[in-house]
Formats: C-alpha cells, structure tokens, sequence
C-alpha cells in the first residue's frame, strides 16, 4: 500500500555533510522537502500525481502502452577543465540510460532468478536533442565556464543568474546539469509537480558517464540511472524510513526493507523479516555500487509509465519534436514508438512511428548476443520478419531514409520469441509471464497456449461488460497438472486446481463489471510441458452459471471477493505458532479443501476432508513455516472463503 509520505516528508531532517563518495548520496529526498516547504501547492500536486497513477495502475493501462523516446539536454557547467566533461563521456552516459531503462542493460543476468519474471523493460528510450527550444540545430549538449567551484542542493547551478544554466522547456527535454557537487554529493532529481524552471537532475562530474573522468565505484552511469528513475515518480526502495521497516516506495512487487544498502552485499541479505529472498539491493533505487545495481521492477515500470498516459505529469513529452532534426536542409528525423507483436516462435512483426519527410526505413535486427546485424530496407513503418530462433532474444532498431539523407538510429529495442518444441500451439500472448505483462484477451474465443518451461506461467487480461457479467473459465486439453486462478485487479477472487490432467473449471457469478480480470496459469509444482499445449476459454453469460457449465435453473450467486473478516469459518490460534484450529459450519455433508498459501499464492499445506453437517473442526500445523503472513482458503465446490493467518513463533 502507498503510504502517506508527502505529510512526513516535510520532516525528515535530511542532510549532505561531509560523506566521502566511496558511499552513494543522493539528495533527491533533501530537494523534496525544501520545496515542499517552499510551495504549499506542490504537496496538493503530488497527491493528484499519485492519484493518477494508482488509477492507471488499476485500470490495466500498464499494460498498453508503447515506448517513450525522451529528448535529452546535458548543461556542462564547470569550474576547470577537469571538470568540463568529454562528449564522449556524455554520449556513454545516454547509452547507459537507453541500456537501463530498456532491461539491454550487460549485467542483467546478474538479477537474482527470483525476481527475474518481474524485471522490467520500462519501455524509455532517451536521445540527445536535435533541435532547441527555438528549432535550432543542436548537439543537445550545452556549456558554461562558471566561477561557482561547488554547486549544493540549492538549484543555483540550474540558473545563470547564480552561475549556472537555465532549463530548456520541461515539456520538451529530460534536463540533465553536469558540474561539481560538493561534500561528496553524487546527484539529485526532482520529482513529479515541482517546478518548471528547476525541473530536471543533477549530477556530479565524476559519477557520469564510463569513459573520461567517471570515478570507481560510480563509474558505471548508474548514479544518473537512479536520479532519472526519482525524475520519473520512483522513490528509495526502502522507504526513507531508516530501520522502522514501515515505510513504502509505492511498489507492490519490491521487497520491504531496512534501510539503504551501501557496497555491493551478498544474496541474500534479509531484513525486515523478508526472507528467503531479503532485500532487492541490487535495484537501482537503492544505494548499491554501480556495478551491483541492475533492474528496475515491473512496478516501478507502472509508475513511471504512468506519467505518459493522459493526463499524465509528463505525457507532454510525447509530443516533443526535441529528437527531430529542424525542418530543411534534407534533414531526416529518428523513428520512435517501436513495437513487437504477434510473437511466435519463428516470427514477430516489428513496427515504429512515422518520420515526417521519409521515403524509406532501414531496419536492422540481430539476436541479443550476436556482434552483427541485418539490415533490411522496408517501404512502411511495419515488417513481419520469420526464421527466427525458438527462446531467444532479438535486438532491433530503425533508421530513417529521406531521399537521399539518413537519420539517426532509434535506440535498440528488444523481444524474445516463443520457447521452441514441437508443438502445434498458437501462443500468441507471449510473453506474459507476470500481471503487469499481462495480455489482453478475447472472451468466448478458445485457444492453445504453452507451459514450456518450469518457470513459466501466463496470464491473460480480459473483461467483462454489463449485459454479460458472469464468468466462467476452462482449461481442457492439460499435458500436465495446470492450475488457474482469477483475480479482479489485484484482488485473488477463485482457483481451480484439480489433481493431474483432469480438467479445470471456474465460476464466478459476479455483479461487478472490471476490465482488468485476470486468469492467471501455471503448472503446479514446476510442471510444464514444450511439446503439448494447453486450451483456455473465457465465457460470458448475462445469467448465472451452473456448476455444471450451464446457464440453466436457478444459481445462486458467489461473487467472494478477498475479505479477511466475517469469512465463512473460524481460526485459532492467530497470530499462530504451532497447531491451528478451523471450525467450519456446514448445512450438510459436504467435501471440503483448505489449503495454506504464502503470499505468492504457493500451497504450503494442504488438506482434503468430508465433513458432516453442523459444526465440523480441522486441525494443522504451522510450526515447519517460516515466520510470516499466510492465507488459508476454504474451498466447498466453487465456493471459496479466505482468510490471513500470522505465524510468529
């Protein structure tokens, strides 16, 4: 849950003091409070940024969207030569943001494999201005010898007036300043809703870039990776609430945690009672070494791409013709919007946006550890390209062709092919192995899709409308022992989960009309097959549906949503450290299941029993859990209450 951090932040006492810059600084958080406290309408601001974002997030637009190019200026304000940065150190650091924030970035293997399906690809290009905010040419890069030798939090390095330079048109540029930040400072951004003039991030000249004179161990572009992510509405992954683990960033998928991490620890370092996994120091809001930092989450994904939609924060920057060069002179701008659809196994059609003048695009794409490309010159702004490799990750990029004069490259974007065996699967959705990658399907259609690996699953995105609201979904077809939840958002509302191949089936007769339910599949256990494939169908009904499938006779309704009060049974101890007690009353003799979920919805215990009508009681135990928060469902046919257990021993 997002806490309420724009009242407490107005009173932390944050400061920059004489910290030497073998530990990360980041003064984001200090700029924050000082213009909380400086502009009483900005706290208002960001209370309608966060209101916007949450209902993005629950309306499912994360997952729609298409990439974001940013135009980049880079101010150089410098006191000496030394810190008067090549263009080359610049350039890296463009390159470093373009790697970053598309998931191409080297070490992204280095991401521990639990957290590797919700590691994102935020779809945020960046390039370096072709024009200026008076549609002149130019290198998007801008210097100034200053005589201030020692820039702080205060802004002066982002006017000229107190030695500095003035920001380009927010609306239209991602301002980067470069010059010497003192008592060890390695940058600060500002936020979503503060001002326009001071709109943009800081960094120190020893902490950009990796060429020149970037400086170990902030050598590796990251310091900007970190300060752009606060630019686009990313908070510290630990919360800014020192130890106290009651803090949030806002994100539901990273991990609580204790405070910032410095260095580059071991995995895992656990804190907050977050094991087994512990801490995601490895994510770029935390305070790692560059080199130990290397993913954003599919949750932070959702934010930042949040500020793009309409009436989004920045949403004005998808307008910008800041990466286009001026008109004339036979000038060719830089396709940007690139995408991939219809993936399959052997083929992926590509396409990107318009460039107003072209005649032509050369595109070229290559497999992710190729060292070539293959350059194909294409008449429109889509191409289906085949003969791909099964499982394997393709780069790709476009350039435009005008006349007789060629753009820029677009920054590389990338895909991965369907996992490859035999099968005669469609599979189209993939890839969709996390809610936030879900794919939108349509209802009352049936196809075939695949569980090729032990670490993979699917979920589809579908809704329903208000002259056909009850659900119901199958899964035939099964090679394996497959399971299939629902969710309404993020709300878990049933399973079926049937032993071996027999098929699956769920109910769910609702009033409640979303766009964004889930089916969520999965093999139980690991289970998988990449030969066979698997059926799912979404059905609609205007009338209720039979356990039977039908829509006939009367049907009781069972919209049970995830409650944790007035639940349908009783629970004891709780919180809980060894055995546990159920008290079920039936109205007759029924076959029940209650099953033990962690938080990632795995079965830790299970338990199949007939009761007898009345009052019936069934005993287990916790004492083999770790510590935690746990969820025991009671599952009568399609009936299914819930309820949170603690276990605390």
């Amino acid at each position: 849950m997002i806490r309420n951090f724009l009242l407490s932040i107005c009173s932390l006492l944050l400061f920059v003091g004489s910290t030497i810059a073998q530990q990360r600084t980041c003064g984001a958080n200090e700029v924050l409070a000082r213009q909380l406290l400086e502009d009483p309408d900005m706290q208002q601001r960001m209370k309608d940024i966060e209101r916007h974002t949450e209902d993005f997030i629950q309306s499912g637009g994360a997952h729609d969207r298409v990439q974001v190019t940013i135009p980049v200026v880079v101010h150089v304000v410098y006191y000496n030569s030394t810190q008067n940065i090549s263009d080359a150190q610049i350039l890296s650091q463009i390159d470093v943001l373009n790697a970053d924030f598309r998931r191409l970035n080297a070490d992204a293997a280095n991401t521990p494999s639990v957290w590797q399906s919700i590691a994102a690809d935020c779809e945020i290009n960046f390039c370096m201005a072709a024009q200026d905010p008076s549609g002149n040419a130019t290198t998007g890069i801008e210097r100034r010898q200053t005589t201030v030798n020692g820039f702080s939090t205060n802004d002066n390095v982002k006017f000229y007036s107190s030695g500095g330079l003035n920001a380009w048109d927010r609306n239209k540029y991602l301002n980067l300043w470069v010059c010497n930040l003192s008592g060890g400072l390695l940058g600060y951004a500002q936020f979503p809703g503060g001002g326009a003039s001071t709109d943009g991030v800081v960094c120190d000249y020893a902490y950009f870039g990796t060429v020149g004179v970037a400086t170990p161990p902030f050598h590796l572009g990251r310091t900007a990776t970190h300060e752009v992510g606060h630019w686009l509405n990313c908070y510290h992954i630990w919360g800014d609430d020192g130890t106290s683990c009651n803090g949030s960033d806002g994100v539901s998928d990273t991990p609580n945690q204790a405070d910032e991490n410095y260095g580059c620890p071991s995995f895992p370092t656990i804190s907050c009672s977050n094991g087994p996994n512990g801490d995601m120091f490895m994510n770029y809001m935390d305070y790692t070494d560059d080199a130990c930092m290397n993913v954003f989450t599919n949750g932070q994904k959702s934010r930042m791409q949040s500020l793009f939609n309409a009436g989004g924060a920045r949403a004005a920057l998808l307008t910008s013709n800041g990466c286009d060069q001026p008109g004339g002179g036979g000038s060719c701008g830089t396709p940007g919007s690139l995408s991939a659809t219809n993936i399959t196994q052997t083929s992926a059609t590509l396409g990107w946006g318009a460039v107003s003048g072209a005649t032509s695009y050369n595109l070229q794409y290559k497999l992710s550890v190729a060292g070539s490309w293959t350059t194909v010159s294409v008449g429109g702004t889509s191409y289906n390209l085949s003969g791909l490799t099964a499982g394997s990750t393709y780069n790709y990029q476009v350039q435009a062709v005008c006349g007789g004069t060629t753009g820029s490259y677009s920054s590389a974007s990338s895909f991965t092919t369907q996992s490859g065996g035999g099968g005669s699967c469609s599979d189209a959705y993939e890839p969709n192995n996390s809610r936030n990658a879900a794919k939108v399907i349509p209802t009352d259609v049936a196809f075939q899709a695949q569980i090729a690996t032990a670490s993979d699953n699917d979920w589809y995105r579908f809704s329903n409308t208000s002259s056909k609201r009850r659900i119901k979904i199958d899964m035939t077809t099964l090679p394996d022992d497959y399971d299939v939840r629902l969710y309404r958002n993020n709300s878990y509302l049933a399973i079926s989960q049937n032993a071996g191949t027999l098929d699956e089936q769920i109910i769910y007769n609702t009033n409640t009309v979303s766009s964004s339910y889930y089916a969520y599949v999965y093999g139980y256990n690991g289970a998988n097959s990449n030969t066979q494939c698997y059926t799912l169908k979404v059905s609609l009904s205007s009338t209720n549906w039979r356990l039977d499938g039908s829509t006939e006779g009367e049907v009781e309704e069972v919209d049970v949503p995830l409650v944790f009060e007035n639940a349908g049974f009783g629970m004891y101890p709780n919180p809980a450290t060894g055995e546990v007690t159920v008290e079920i009353p039936v109205e007759a003799d029924s076959d029940v299941t209650l099953t033990v979920m962690d938080p990632s919805g795995k079965a830790a215990i299970q338990l199949h029993s007939a009761i007898n009508k009345g009052n019936n009681r069934l005993n287990f135990d916790v004492s083999d859990l770790p510590n935690g928060v746990y969820f025991v469902q009671l599952r009568n046919g399609s009936l299914a209450h819930t309820r949170k257990l603690v276990v605390n021993k």
